[in-house]
């Protein structure tokens, strides 16, 4: 069984991964209204103890999920280790006894919570001593609201404001500034025009490397040669091709081996993840997991349509769809430096064509905009019911890539 979740970042003051927000939906074209919270929070709850676990979506990240009073009252969270939940108390819900005595148990248990979209009413007082996140929604609270939350919480250093639909770095200095500590929107993903970086010459073999291996029949001499002349590509091409990930019999002990063995999609796998995370430096890691995840849903996505042919493309367009963020420029102003089709180059700049329509896919999907992205599905003939799963493995295998990237920083 799959069904549409969505994970949504939230990132600490150091712009680090703390936890994931997960987002049901019943199917592309069942949004949220259409299904009650209850419904919702059951769902997500028993699915990720039955048909999938926790981890595959969040890694070592703690899930902030939705949970209504009625869900509270049927004890939904205990299904769910203290360590891997933050129970998100709905602002649909009121503040009175039954609520606060959730509070206090939950507490008791060890289980973080955290007030959505909260609504600033004198009764919260009453929870406070309960509570350790306040979520506030910038797009729905004046700023002189934000600053009576923070005047209303100064006695209670237990609870952390966390900042909901951060889309600019403006909006997330001005709360850093106020003292937040949690953040939630896709403000890393967003170009800072502040100093544009150079390549480096190992970015420039990768770079290079990139664009050979996005050719239809691959020039493998000319690929050795490229690694053969930096140690550090080949120390990790071995190092990956060697990797678990694998599962190899015999070990790989030649550059040609390793290339031969990897064969083209995997090496063009193995270079995109390469090049985005030797750019990515200084920048959120979560940066880099969502470029790889947008790569994997994809390729996924190509693989399903008939009007897509190379599935590699796909791949790469979605490694490079925050190209403009990672190098901290615009769009048009990366591709200049780098050596690639033209068509990958069009869906980026101008995105135009079947390859910009899966980026628009996956952001629509990232942001839980189900209907514009059912839309986009049925013009690209991809079966609505294969993208749930298409997301999750996406997501795992992001998961699983992350994990070697910083295991081999």
């Amino acid at each position: 069984m799959f069904f549409h979740a969505a994970r949504q970042p939230i990132l600490d003051r150091d712009k680090n991964l703390f936890g994931y927000e997960l987002l049901f939906r019943d199917g592309v074209s069942n949004v949220f209204p259409d299904i009650d919270g209850d419904a919702a929070t059951s769902k997500i709850v028993a699915a990720s103890q039955f048909d999938f676990s926790m981890s595959d979506f969040t890694g070592d990240k703690p899930a902030f999920i939705n949970f209504t009073l009625e869900t509270l009252d049927k004890k939904y969270p205990a299904l769910v280790p203290p360590e891997q939940l933050v129970v998100e108390i709905l602002e649909t819900v009121k503040p009175g006894k039954k609520l606060l005595s959730h509070c206090k148990e939950l507490k008791q248990q060890g289980y973080v919570i955290a007030l959505d979209d909260y609504i600033h009413q004198p009764v919260w007082r009453h929870f406070y001593p309960f509570i350790d996140i306040i979520k506030i929604d910038l797009l729905d609270t004046s700023l002189e609201t934000i600053h009576e939350v923070i005047t209303a919480i100064k006695d209670y250093p237990n609870i952390k404001l966390l900042a909901e639909k951060v889309e600019t770095y403006e909006q997330f200095q001005l709360m850093l500034d106020l003292g937040f500590e949690y953040f939630q929107g896709y403000f890393f993903s967003k170009p800072e025009m502040i100093k544009a970086k150079t390549l480096t010459p190992s970015q420039v073999s990768l770079a290079e490397l990139l664009y050979e291996t996005s050719k239809a029949d691959l020039d493998l001499p000319k690929i050795i040669s490229v690694f053969e002349l930096d140690v550090n590509l080949s120390y990790k091409l071995l190092r990956y091709s060697n990797s678990p990930l694998f599962k190899r019999r015999t070990e790989i002990s030649t550059i040609k081996q390793a290339l031969v063995t990897l064969g083209k999609a995997e090496l063009q796998k193995f270079v995109s993840v390469l090049f985005s995370a030797q750019t990515c430096e200084g920048k959120p890691p979560e940066l880099m997991a969502l470029a790889l995840t947008r790569a994997k849903f994809c390729e996924g996505l190509a693989g399903q349509s008939s009007q897509i042919k190379d599935k590699s493309m796909a791949f790469l367009t979605g490694m490079l769809s925050l190209i403009d963020a990672i190098l901290g420029e615009t769009m048009e102003t990366a591709m200049e430096k780098l050596p690639l089709s033209s068509v990958i180059k069009v869906a980026l700049i101008e995105g135009e064509g079947e390859l910009a329509k899966l980026i628009t896919i996956a952001k629509f999907y990232e942001t839980t905009d189900w209907d514009a992205a059912l839309s986009e599905i049925k013009s690209l003939g991809i079966e609505q019911e294969q993208v749930p799963e298409i997301y999750q493995k996406s997501v795992q295998w992001a998961n699983e890539q992350m994990q070697f990237i910083l295991s081999s920083a």
